[in-house]
């Protein structure tokens, strides 16, 4: 079988199915996961959720800005999502958000989806530098990416109002050099 630069160890980075919709309409019932990744939303309906995933599975496609599920290697099943976002091809900058299922953190899966994309837009788009913000409440995530070798560049106070309390955001970075040393 041939490699894929979408395919890991533990992952495939895979197109949103419409079948996809239950797995995260579930992941959405959990508030303080959700409260991690952006921002909590008043809960869905089963056919909104349906809905939405199926519009999502049918958009075009943009080479630089896009969705893609985070698939278990072993039986294809989502386990989470990673988008990429704020592309500035001038200056060959972009920005990326992930999140994963509760059931399906402490796996892995989450290190093993960034560093797939990140080889894909280093070395397939010609990016030379990828920005993640954190929130500050989320001690695994800002763990995560220390850990994948990306370096704390800065930091917006106050930027973010949820469960009662301020969070600052956390911007990391981490340039195609830097990606190389580490993962090539």
């Amino acid at each position: 079988m041939a490699s894929s630069v979408w395919v890991g160890e533990r992952v495939r980075l895979r197109g949103r199915e419409p079948e996809d919709w239950e797995a995260f309409h579930a992941f959405d019932e959990d508030s303080e996961a959700v409260r991690n990744g952006w921002r909590l939303e008043p809960p869905r309906s089963a056919a909104r959720a349906r809905k939405e995933t199926t519009e999502d599975a049918e958009k075009e496609w943009d080479l630089d800005e896009f969705s893609l599920v985070i698939a278990s290697k072993q039986d294809d099943a989502p386990v989470g999502s990673i988008n990429t976002h704020t592309v500035d091809r001038l200056h060959g900058t972009f920005s990326y958000g992930i999140a994963v299922g509760t059931p399906h953190h402490r796996k892995g899966y989450a290190s093993e989806a960034i560093v797939l994309v990140l080889r894909y837009m280093f070395f397939e788009r010609r990016f030379q530098k990828a920005e993640a913000w954190v929130y500050s409440s989320n001690e695994a995530s800002l763990a995560l990416h220390r850990r994948l070798g990306f370096v704390e560049e800065g930091r917006r106070r106050r930027s973010r109002y949820a469960n009662g309390r301020y969070d600052d955001e956390v911007l990391f970075g981490m340039t195609v050099e830097e990606y190389t040393e580490r993962y090539a």
